[in-house]
């Protein structure tokens, strides 16, 4: 498994046989190295309605013919604007061509506004589990610190979590390395920084309390790859 990191929550991961993107925001994002018509994927998982993990889905979507996988809600708002879409919830899983995906709980919010600027509720927020070629990738979505994460680690050998650490809307630097301790994936990486000066914060910061805590962290440029 390859993971490249595109900036805040977007990851691009390719497997032996297929690529799946993960929160592609994409427009409007000024640290974006990829545009989304540059973008060639089988599937595109969305962890929540706002539209910096929405982000350009449903236009990637209907280019390539992949498939959008996001909360039952969610995927009702984006099949609405013509994307295909494949509706799961939370604690579900299912079995995909690439491998399977488990959607787990995120403490934070979701919701889309609609061409009025009214939000819509777009369901409740995930973390993303993706399991393939027998490594499992954790990409915890915007979320705030929760104790459930001892448990996903024990139900699940992480090779690899992907923490938001932006602070503000989700965790900082100090409750992700917590985080890490509780989750005990092989690799911790940081995501959900940088983008604004409101989630401006040191990833080298989170990156040695995760290694003081033992665990082994890296700190990605953006469209940098790591090797699973």
């Amino acid at each position: 498994m390859k993971l490249t990191y595109w900036g805040h929550s977007s990851f691009l991961v390719e497997t032996a046989s297929h690529r799946i993107v993960i929160d592609p925001f994409l427009s409007g994002n000024e640290q974006a190295v990829v545009s989304p018509a540059e973008v060639e994927c089988d599937c595109v998982i969305v962890t929540h309605g706002h539209p910096d993990h929405v982000g350009d889905s449903v236009e990637i979507a209907k280019r390539t013919g992949a498939t959008v996988v996001a909360n039952f809600e969610l995927a009702s708002f984006l099949e609405a604007q013509g994307a295909t879409v494949h509706p799961m919830h939370i604690g579900g899983a299912h079995a995909f061509p690439f491998g399977r995906v488990k959607l787990t709980i995120a403490h934070h919010g979701s919701g889309h506004p609609d061409e009025s600027g009214r939000i819509q509720y777009t369901g409740n927020p995930a973390g993303v589990l993706l399991t393939a070629d027998n490594k499992t990738f954790y990409h915890a979505g915007d979320t705030g610190l929760f104790l459930d994460m001892q448990l996903i680690g024990e139900l699940d050998r992480i090779d690899v979590a992907a923490l938001p650490i932006g602070d503000n809307f989700t965790m900082g630097p100090a409750d992700a390395a917590r985080a890490v301790e509780f989750l005990k994936p092989g690799m911790a990486l940081p995501m959900h920084y940088g983008t604004w000066e409101i989630i401006a914060v040191d990833p080298q910061d989170f990156a040695q309390r995760v290694e003081a805590a033992g665990f082994k962290a890296a700190v990605p440029a953006i469209g940098e790859s790591v090797e699973v």
